[in-house]
Protein backbone atom coordinates (compact mmCIF):
# COMPACT_ATOMS: atom_id res chain seq x y z
CA UNK A 1 0.00 0.00 0.00
CA UNK A 2 2.50 2.56 0.58
CA UNK A 3 4.56 1.80 -2.06
CA UNK A 4 1.59 2.36 -4.29
CA UNK A 5 0.66 5.61 -2.56
CA UNK A 6 3.73 6.85 -3.50
CA UNK A 7 2.88 5.78 -7.46
CA UNK A 8 6.61 5.40 -8.88
CA UNK A 9 5.34 5.64 -12.53
CA UNK A 10 3.64 8.58 -12.29
CA UNK A 11 5.87 10.28 -10.00
CA UNK A 12 8.96 9.21 -12.18
CA UNK A 13 6.75 10.50 -15.29
CA UNK A 14 5.66 13.78 -12.93
CA UNK A 15 9.19 14.91 -11.92
CA UNK A 16 12.02 13.89 -13.65
CA UNK A 17 11.39 16.15 -16.48
CA UNK A 18 11.24 19.06 -14.04
CA UNK A 19 14.33 17.80 -11.83
CA UNK A 20 16.16 17.64 -14.99
CA UNK A 21 15.38 20.96 -15.77
CA UNK A 22 16.36 22.03 -12.03
CA UNK A 23 19.60 20.22 -11.57
CA UNK A 24 20.75 18.76 -15.07
CA UNK A 25 22.40 14.84 -14.30
CA UNK A 26 22.34 16.12 -10.59
CA UNK A 27 18.71 14.30 -10.31
CA UNK A 28 20.08 11.14 -8.59
CA UNK A 29 22.16 12.98 -5.46
CA UNK A 30 18.59 15.08 -5.38
CA UNK A 31 16.27 12.39 -4.81
CA UNK A 32 18.97 10.56 -2.68
CA UNK A 33 19.13 13.48 -0.09
CA UNK A 34 16.05 14.28 0.04
CA UNK A 35 15.05 10.90 1.07
CA UNK A 36 17.03 11.19 4.08
CA UNK A 37 14.72 13.16 5.90
CA UNK A 38 11.43 11.81 4.67
CA UNK A 39 12.88 8.69 6.37
CA UNK A 40 12.83 10.21 9.46
CA UNK A 41 9.22 11.40 8.54
CA UNK A 42 8.35 7.98 8.33
CA UNK A 43 10.22 7.00 11.82
CA UNK A 44 8.15 9.53 13.31
CA UNK A 45 4.76 7.59 12.15
CA UNK A 46 6.08 4.09 12.93
CA UNK A 47 7.00 5.41 16.79
CA UNK A 48 3.83 7.71 16.61
CA UNK A 49 1.40 4.78 16.13
CA UNK A 50 2.97 2.71 18.74
CA UNK A 51 1.41 5.26 21.07
CA UNK A 52 -2.15 5.52 19.70
CA UNK A 53 -3.88 3.19 16.36
CA UNK A 54 -5.76 5.86 14.80
CA UNK A 55 -7.02 5.87 11.27
CA UNK A 56 -6.59 10.27 11.78
CA UNK A 57 -2.86 9.66 11.88
CA UNK A 58 -0.99 12.82 12.46
CA UNK A 59 -4.40 14.29 12.85
CA UNK A 60 -4.78 12.63 16.37
CA UNK A 61 -0.96 12.63 17.23
CA UNK A 62 -0.50 16.28 16.70
CA UNK A 63 -3.33 17.02 18.89
CA UNK A 64 -2.16 14.96 21.74
CA UNK A 65 1.71 16.03 21.35
CA UNK A 66 1.01 19.48 20.42
CA UNK A 67 -1.91 21.31 20.41
CA UNK A 68 -5.61 20.59 18.70
CA UNK A 69 -5.79 23.74 16.85
CA UNK A 70 -2.26 22.24 14.68
CA UNK A 71 -3.89 18.69 15.10
CA UNK A 72 -6.86 19.84 12.96
CA UNK A 73 -5.05 21.67 10.61
CA UNK A 74 -2.81 18.55 10.08
CA UNK A 75 -5.62 16.75 9.66
CA UNK A 76 -7.57 19.02 6.99
CA UNK A 77 -4.17 19.71 5.50
CA UNK A 78 -3.86 15.70 4.45
CA UNK A 79 -8.08 16.23 2.77
CA UNK A 80 -7.47 19.21 1.27
CA UNK A 81 -3.97 17.79 -0.46
CA UNK A 82 -5.34 14.34 -1.35
CA UNK A 83 -8.85 15.96 -2.63
CA UNK A 84 -6.70 18.41 -4.91
CA UNK A 85 -4.27 15.56 -5.97
CA UNK A 86 -7.55 13.16 -6.82
CA UNK A 87 -8.96 16.20 -9.20
CA UNK A 88 -5.28 17.10 -10.62
CA UNK A 89 -4.92 12.81 -11.75
CA UNK A 90 -8.02 12.09 -12.79
CA UNK A 91 -7.93 13.55 -16.03
CA UNK A 92 -4.02 12.64 -16.64
CA UNK A 93 -5.11 8.81 -16.01
CA UNK A 94 -7.69 9.16 -18.98
CA UNK A 95 -4.94 10.63 -21.06
CA UNK A 96 -2.67 7.48 -20.36
CA UNK A 97 -5.65 5.00 -21.14
CA UNK A 98 -6.20 6.98 -24.38
CA UNK A 99 -2.84 7.04 -25.19
CA UNK A 100 -2.68 3.30 -24.93
CA UNK A 101 -5.09 2.92 -27.64
CA UNK A 102 -4.13 6.10 -29.96
CA UNK A 103 -1.84 8.52 -29.06
CA UNK A 104 -3.67 11.64 -30.98
CA UNK A 105 -6.68 10.43 -28.66
CA UNK A 106 -4.79 11.43 -25.40
CA UNK A 107 -4.82 15.21 -26.40
CA UNK A 108 -8.85 15.42 -26.24
CA UNK A 109 -9.24 17.12 -22.66
CA UNK A 110 -13.34 15.78 -23.28
CA UNK A 111 -12.71 12.27 -23.87
CA UNK A 112 -9.77 12.12 -21.21
CA UNK A 113 -11.74 13.87 -18.49
CA UNK A 114 -14.82 11.10 -19.29
CA UNK A 115 -12.32 8.08 -19.14
CA UNK A 116 -10.48 9.28 -16.27
CA UNK A 117 -13.78 9.95 -14.23
CA UNK A 118 -14.30 6.48 -15.35
CA UNK A 119 -11.46 5.02 -13.69
CA UNK A 120 -11.76 7.47 -10.55
CA UNK A 121 -15.43 6.24 -10.06
CA UNK A 122 -14.11 2.48 -10.47
CA UNK A 123 -11.51 3.09 -7.49
CA UNK A 124 -14.58 4.31 -5.42
CA UNK A 125 -16.49 1.38 -5.35
CA UNK A 126 -13.31 -0.45 -4.89
CA UNK A 127 -12.81 2.10 -1.94
CA UNK A 128 -16.04 1.53 -0.98
CA UNK A 129 -16.46 -2.35 -1.21
CA UNK A 130 -13.07 -3.11 0.67
CA UNK A 131 -11.70 -5.46 1.80
CA UNK A 132 -13.77 -8.36 -0.99
CA UNK A 133 -11.92 -6.74 -3.86
CA UNK A 134 -9.33 -3.48 -2.72
CA UNK A 135 -5.99 -6.07 -1.81
CA UNK A 136 -6.47 -7.84 -5.05
CA UNK A 137 -6.80 -4.56 -7.26
CA UNK A 138 -4.13 -2.77 -5.55
CA UNK A 139 -1.30 -5.81 -5.68
CA UNK A 140 -2.58 -6.24 -9.62
CA UNK A 141 -1.68 -2.45 -10.29
CA UNK A 142 1.29 -1.76 -8.13
CA UNK A 143 3.13 -5.14 -8.60
CA UNK A 144 2.13 -4.95 -12.92
CA UNK A 145 3.78 -1.20 -12.57
CA UNK A 146 6.39 -2.23 -10.00
CA UNK A 147 7.20 -5.06 -12.74
CA UNK A 148 7.82 -3.33 -16.01
CA UNK A 149 9.59 -0.01 -14.62
CA UNK A 150 12.47 -2.38 -12.99
CA UNK A 151 12.59 -5.13 -16.21
CA UNK A 152 12.87 -1.33 -18.32
CA UNK A 153 15.67 0.00 -15.40
CA UNK A 154 17.47 -3.00 -16.05
CA UNK A 155 17.49 -3.23 -19.52
CA UNK A 156 18.32 0.51 -20.18
CA UNK A 157 21.45 -0.11 -17.76
CA UNK A 158 22.60 -3.35 -19.49
CA UNK A 159 22.87 -1.51 -22.72
CA UNK A 160 26.56 -1.97 -24.70
CA UNK A 161 25.00 1.78 -26.35
CA UNK A 162 24.40 4.80 -24.76
CA UNK A 163 23.78 8.84 -24.76
CA UNK A 164 26.06 9.19 -21.51
CA UNK A 165 28.52 6.98 -19.84
CA UNK A 166 27.09 6.38 -16.05
CA UNK A 167 29.37 8.64 -13.62
CA UNK A 168 29.26 8.30 -9.68
CA UNK A 169 29.36 12.41 -9.51
CA UNK A 170 25.67 12.33 -10.61
CA UNK A 171 25.50 11.43 -6.25
CA UNK A 172 28.02 14.17 -5.48
CA UNK A 173 27.47 17.99 -5.28
CA UNK A 174 29.64 19.01 -8.26
CA UNK A 175 26.91 19.53 -10.58
CA UNK A 176 25.37 21.94 -8.78
CA UNK A 177 26.28 25.74 -9.75
CA UNK A 178 24.16 29.03 -10.95
CA UNK A 179 22.01 27.34 -13.62
CA UNK A 180 21.77 24.08 -11.71
CA UNK A 181 21.09 24.51 -7.66
CA UNK A 182 20.33 22.01 -5.08
CA UNK A 183 17.27 24.48 -3.87
CA UNK A 184 15.22 23.97 -6.81
CA UNK A 185 15.72 20.37 -6.93
CA UNK A 186 14.72 19.81 -3.13
CA UNK A 187 11.30 21.93 -4.02
CA UNK A 188 10.24 19.03 -6.82
CA UNK A 189 12.16 16.36 -4.57
CA UNK A 190 11.05 16.74 -1.43
CA UNK A 191 7.36 16.06 -1.99
CA UNK A 192 7.56 12.90 -4.61
CA UNK A 193 8.00 10.26 -1.72
CA UNK A 194 4.59 11.73 -0.51
CA UNK A 195 1.64 9.15 -0.34
CA UNK A 196 3.48 6.37 1.31
CA UNK A 197 1.44 7.31 5.24
CA UNK A 198 -1.43 6.14 3.70
CA UNK A 199 -0.35 2.96 5.79
CA UNK A 200 -0.72 5.32 8.90
CA UNK A 201 -4.72 5.82 8.19
CA UNK A 202 -5.09 2.04 7.67
CA UNK A 203 -3.49 1.34 11.16
CA UNK A 204 -7.36 0.59 12.42
CA UNK A 205 -7.20 -2.24 9.52
CA UNK A 206 -4.18 -4.25 10.25
CA UNK A 207 -3.60 -6.61 11.61
CA UNK A 208 -0.43 -6.36 14.33
CA UNK A 209 -0.97 -2.70 13.43
CA UNK A 210 1.51 -1.11 15.86
CA UNK A 211 4.33 -2.68 14.31
CA UNK A 212 3.40 -3.57 10.88
CA UNK A 213 1.86 -0.23 9.44
CA UNK A 214 5.29 1.55 10.63
CA UNK A 215 7.55 -1.18 8.51
CA UNK A 216 5.02 -0.09 5.33
CA UNK A 217 5.62 2.84 5.63
CA UNK A 218 9.65 2.72 5.71
CA UNK A 219 9.92 -0.03 3.25
CA UNK A 220 7.53 2.32 0.73
CA UNK A 221 9.96 5.33 1.23
CA UNK A 222 12.74 2.84 0.69
CA UNK A 223 11.68 0.75 -3.11
CA UNK A 224 10.60 4.22 -4.36
CA UNK A 225 13.91 5.99 -3.25
CA UNK A 226 15.15 2.81 -5.62
CA UNK A 227 13.14 3.25 -8.11
CA UNK A 228 13.36 7.15 -8.59
CA UNK A 229 17.23 6.94 -8.67
CA UNK A 230 17.35 4.10 -11.20
CA UNK A 231 14.86 5.67 -13.44
CA UNK A 232 16.46 8.90 -13.24
CA UNK A 233 20.16 7.29 -13.87
CA UNK A 234 18.21 5.63 -16.60
CA UNK A 235 17.50 8.34 -18.29
CA UNK A 236 20.78 9.84 -18.01
CA UNK A 237 22.37 6.93 -19.65
CA UNK A 238 19.86 6.25 -22.23
CA UNK A 239 18.44 9.19 -23.96
CA UNK A 240 20.16 12.28 -22.18
CA UNK A 241 19.36 15.44 -20.19
CA UNK A 242 18.83 17.38 -23.62
CA UNK A 243 16.19 15.16 -24.46
CA UNK A 244 14.23 15.30 -21.78
CA UNK A 245 14.18 18.41 -21.73
CA UNK A 246 13.34 18.80 -25.25
CA UNK A 247 10.48 15.84 -24.67
CA UNK A 248 9.17 16.33 -21.20
CA UNK A 249 5.66 14.73 -21.98
CA UNK A 250 7.08 11.82 -23.70
CA UNK A 251 10.72 11.42 -22.53
CA UNK A 252 9.40 8.10 -21.30
CA UNK A 253 8.17 6.59 -24.81
CA UNK A 254 11.91 7.94 -25.72
CA UNK A 255 13.71 5.44 -23.08
CA UNK A 256 10.95 2.63 -24.05
CA UNK A 257 11.54 3.31 -28.04
CA UNK A 258 15.17 3.15 -26.86
CA UNK A 259 15.45 -0.23 -24.58
CA UNK A 260 13.01 -2.02 -26.58
CA UNK A 261 11.82 -0.74 -29.70
CA UNK A 262 8.34 -1.05 -31.30
CA UNK A 263 6.52 -1.46 -27.90
CA UNK A 264 8.39 -0.44 -25.22
CA UNK A 265 7.04 2.77 -25.58
CA UNK A 266 3.41 1.88 -24.87
CA UNK A 267 4.63 -0.37 -21.99
CA UNK A 268 6.02 2.52 -19.86
CA UNK A 269 2.50 4.56 -20.78
CA UNK A 270 0.52 1.28 -19.32
CA UNK A 271 3.14 1.52 -16.49
CA UNK A 272 1.90 4.85 -15.75
CA UNK A 273 -1.55 4.50 -16.33
CA UNK A 274 -1.61 1.80 -13.66
CA UNK A 275 0.21 3.80 -11.23
CA UNK A 276 -2.23 6.84 -11.58
CA UNK A 277 -5.06 4.43 -11.19
CA UNK A 278 -3.33 3.24 -8.09
CA UNK A 279 -2.99 6.28 -6.32
CA UNK A 280 -6.73 7.20 -7.13
CA UNK A 281 -7.25 4.51 -4.53
CA UNK A 282 -4.53 5.62 -2.05
CA UNK A 283 -5.15 9.27 -1.71
CA UNK A 284 -9.10 8.38 -1.76
CA UNK A 285 -8.23 5.83 1.51
CA UNK A 286 -6.03 8.48 3.02
CA UNK A 287 -9.10 11.35 2.67
CA UNK A 288 -11.69 9.07 3.69
CA UNK A 289 -10.20 7.57 6.76
CA UNK A 290 -9.02 11.17 7.91
CA UNK A 291 -12.52 12.81 7.57
CA UNK A 292 -13.94 9.05 9.23
CA UNK A 293 -11.88 9.73 12.31
CA UNK A 294 -12.40 13.76 12.13
CA UNK A 295 -16.29 12.65 12.32
CA UNK A 296 -15.82 10.27 14.98
CA UNK A 297 -14.31 13.28 16.77
CA UNK A 298 -17.30 15.50 16.19
CA UNK A 299 -14.59 18.17 14.24
CA UNK A 300 -16.57 17.65 11.27
CA UNK A 301 -20.25 16.44 10.56
CA UNK A 302 -21.04 13.17 12.42
CA UNK A 303 -22.30 11.02 9.39
CA UNK A 304 -18.60 11.07 8.03
CA UNK A 305 -17.71 8.65 10.93
CA UNK A 306 -20.95 6.41 9.53
CA UNK A 307 -19.25 2.63 8.64
CA UNK A 308 -21.23 0.49 6.28
CA UNK A 309 -23.03 -2.37 8.27
CA UNK A 310 -21.39 -4.96 5.21
CA UNK A 311 -18.36 -3.38 4.19
CA UNK A 312 -17.26 -1.98 7.47
CA UNK A 313 -15.92 0.94 5.55
CA UNK A 314 -16.40 5.23 5.99
CA UNK A 315 -18.99 4.82 3.03
CA UNK A 316 -20.17 8.38 3.32
CA UNK A 317 -16.89 10.22 3.59
CA UNK A 318 -16.33 8.26 0.28
CA UNK A 319 -18.99 9.30 -1.58
CA UNK A 320 -18.37 12.80 -0.15
CA UNK A 321 -14.67 12.74 -1.23
CA UNK A 322 -15.37 10.95 -4.79
CA UNK A 323 -18.20 13.36 -5.64
CA UNK A 324 -16.34 16.93 -4.48
CA UNK A 325 -13.63 15.61 -6.57
CA UNK A 326 -15.49 14.90 -9.70
CA UNK A 327 -17.82 17.88 -9.52
CA UNK A 328 -14.26 19.40 -9.31
CA UNK A 329 -13.44 17.45 -12.42
CA UNK A 330 -15.85 18.46 -14.86
CA UNK A 331 -16.14 22.52 -13.20
CA UNK A 332 -12.12 22.33 -14.20
CA UNK A 333 -12.56 21.03 -17.66
CA UNK A 334 -15.78 22.78 -18.40
CA UNK A 335 -13.86 26.52 -17.96
CA UNK A 336 -11.19 25.55 -20.05
CA UNK A 337 -8.43 25.92 -17.89
CA UNK A 338 -8.14 21.45 -17.32
CA UNK A 339 -4.36 21.45 -17.99
CA UNK A 340 -3.34 24.59 -15.99
CA UNK A 341 -5.01 23.75 -12.80
CA UNK A 342 -3.56 20.24 -13.06
CA UNK A 343 -0.15 22.37 -12.84
CA UNK A 344 -0.94 24.53 -10.71
CA UNK A 345 -2.30 21.77 -8.37
CA UNK A 346 0.75 19.82 -8.36
CA UNK A 347 3.01 22.97 -7.27
CA UNK A 348 0.03 23.95 -4.10
CA UNK A 349 -0.09 20.50 -2.75
CA UNK A 350 3.37 20.54 -1.49
CA UNK A 351 2.22 23.05 1.01
CA UNK A 352 -0.39 21.28 3.20
CA UNK A 353 1.99 18.28 2.66
CA UNK A 354 4.94 19.49 4.05
CA UNK A 355 3.16 21.50 6.56
CA UNK A 356 1.35 18.01 8.29
CA UNK A 357 4.77 15.87 7.74
CA UNK A 358 6.73 18.90 9.76
CA UNK A 359 3.98 18.40 12.09
CA UNK A 360 4.63 14.89 12.58
CA UNK A 361 8.45 15.04 12.97
CA UNK A 362 7.53 17.45 15.56
CA UNK A 363 5.07 15.67 17.52
CA UNK A 364 7.32 12.63 17.56
CA UNK A 365 10.16 14.29 19.70
CA UNK A 366 7.72 16.04 22.29
CA UNK A 367 5.71 12.56 22.45
CA UNK A 368 8.75 10.47 23.52
CA UNK A 369 11.02 13.18 25.24
CA UNK A 370 10.79 11.98 28.54
CA UNK A 371 12.97 8.71 26.97
CA UNK A 372 14.61 10.29 24.17
CA UNK A 373 18.02 9.80 26.43
CA UNK A 374 17.45 6.47 27.51
CA UNK A 375 19.71 4.86 24.36
CA UNK A 376 21.69 6.09 21.59
CA UNK A 377 19.27 4.68 18.96
CA UNK A 378 16.30 6.27 20.87
CA UNK A 379 17.77 9.81 20.28
CA UNK A 380 19.23 9.20 16.63
CA UNK A 381 15.84 7.17 15.37
CA UNK A 382 12.94 8.99 17.47
CA UNK A 383 14.70 12.18 18.21
CA UNK A 384 17.23 13.90 16.22
CA UNK A 385 16.63 12.04 12.70
CA UNK A 386 12.48 12.81 12.69
CA UNK A 387 13.82 16.02 13.56
CA UNK A 388 15.95 16.25 11.06
CA UNK A 389 13.09 15.87 8.48
CA UNK A 390 10.58 18.39 10.01
CA UNK A 391 12.79 21.11 9.47
CA UNK A 392 13.56 19.64 6.18
CA UNK A 393 9.73 19.90 5.55
CA UNK A 394 9.51 23.66 7.23
CA UNK A 395 12.37 24.82 5.06
CA UNK A 396 10.67 23.23 1.89
CA UNK A 397 7.42 24.77 3.05
CA UNK A 398 9.10 28.15 3.07
CA UNK A 399 11.18 28.29 0.51
CA UNK A 400 8.55 27.17 -1.72
CA UNK A 401 6.61 29.92 -0.90
CA UNK A 402 8.41 32.77 -3.64
CA UNK A 403 8.57 29.74 -5.99
CA UNK A 404 4.75 29.62 -6.78
CA UNK A 405 2.40 30.84 -8.74
CA UNK A 406 -0.31 32.91 -7.18
CA UNK A 407 -2.98 30.24 -8.42
CA UNK A 408 -0.67 27.38 -6.91
CA UNK A 409 -0.15 29.65 -4.05
CA UNK A 410 -4.71 29.98 -3.26
CA UNK A 411 -4.80 25.79 -4.15
CA UNK A 412 -1.96 25.37 -1.27
CA UNK A 413 -2.31 28.51 1.47
CA UNK A 414 -5.62 28.98 0.51
CA UNK A 415 -7.63 25.63 1.05
CA UNK A 416 -5.61 25.25 4.12
CA UNK A 417 -6.64 28.59 5.47
CA UNK A 418 -10.16 27.56 4.92
CA UNK A 419 -9.77 24.90 7.64
CA UNK A 420 -9.51 27.63 10.67
CA UNK A 421 -13.48 27.97 10.40
CA UNK A 422 -14.77 24.85 10.71
CA UNK A 423 -11.87 23.88 13.29
CA UNK A 424 -13.13 27.44 15.08
CA UNK A 425 -16.71 26.28 15.04
CA UNK A 426 -16.16 22.40 15.87
CA UNK A 427 -14.22 23.88 19.16
CA UNK A 428 -16.71 26.53 20.04
CA UNK A 429 -19.59 23.64 20.00
CA UNK A 430 -16.81 21.90 23.26
CA UNK A 431 -15.45 18.91 21.21
CA UNK A 432 -13.80 16.70 23.41
CA UNK A 433 -10.75 16.67 21.07
CA UNK A 434 -10.09 19.67 21.99
CA UNK A 435 -9.28 18.43 25.52
CA UNK A 436 -6.69 15.48 24.70
CA UNK A 437 -4.66 13.37 26.97
CA UNK A 438 -1.20 13.25 26.57
CA UNK A 439 0.51 10.86 24.35
CA UNK A 440 2.58 8.69 26.71
CA UNK A 441 5.58 7.02 25.34
CA UNK A 442 6.59 4.57 28.48
CA UNK A 443 3.20 2.86 27.06
CA UNK A 444 4.73 2.10 23.88
CA UNK A 445 6.88 -0.45 25.71
CA UNK A 446 3.88 -2.21 27.71
CA UNK A 447 2.30 -2.59 24.28
CA UNK A 448 5.08 -3.96 22.83
CA UNK A 449 5.73 -6.51 25.18
CA UNK A 450 1.90 -7.00 24.99
CA UNK A 451 2.13 -7.91 20.93
CA UNK A 452 5.09 -10.29 22.21
CA UNK A 453 3.43 -12.22 24.30
CA UNK A 454 5.51 -10.93 27.20
CA UNK A 455 2.88 -9.34 29.59
CA UNK A 456 -0.68 -8.62 30.01
CA UNK A 457 -2.82 -6.53 27.94
CA UNK A 458 -2.23 -2.75 28.81
CA UNK A 459 -5.49 -1.18 30.33
CA UNK A 460 -7.43 1.10 27.45
CA UNK A 461 -9.06 4.41 28.16
CA UNK A 462 -10.92 6.90 26.66
CA UNK A 463 -10.64 7.03 22.58
CA UNK A 464 -8.49 4.07 23.04
CA UNK A 465 -11.48 1.89 24.03
CA UNK A 466 -13.62 2.06 20.97
CA UNK A 467 -16.15 -0.15 19.46
CA UNK A 468 -16.42 2.15 16.02
CA UNK A 469 -13.16 0.89 15.20
CA UNK A 470 -12.70 -0.02 11.18
CA UNK A 471 -12.27 -3.77 10.60
CA UNK A 472 -12.18 -4.25 6.83
CA UNK A 473 -8.40 -4.78 6.22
Amino acid sequence: MAIAGCGPAYTVAATIPALVLAVGVAGPAVLLYCAIPMIGIALAFRHLGRLDVNAGATYTWAARALHPFLGYLAGWALVVATTVFLVSATVPAGAATLALIDPALAGNTATATVVGAGWFLLMAVVVALGARISPYARRLLTGTQLLLLLAFAVAALAKDRTVTDFSLSWFGFGHFDGSHSFVAGALIAGVSYWGWDVTSNLSEETRNSRRAFGIGGLVGVVVSLAVFVVFTVAANVVIGVDAVRENPESFLSLIGEAVWPGWGGRLLVLAVMLSMIATLETALLQATRTLFAMGRDRTVPAVFARVHREWQTPWVATAGVAALALLLVVVSAAVGSGTQFVRDAVSGIGLPIAFYYALAGLSVVVAYRKTLFTSVGSLVLIGLWPLGGALFMMWIFVRSLPELTGAALAIGLGALALGVVPMLLSWSRGSSYFRPRPLDSEQAEAMDAYDGGAGPEPALTGAERRDDVLTDF
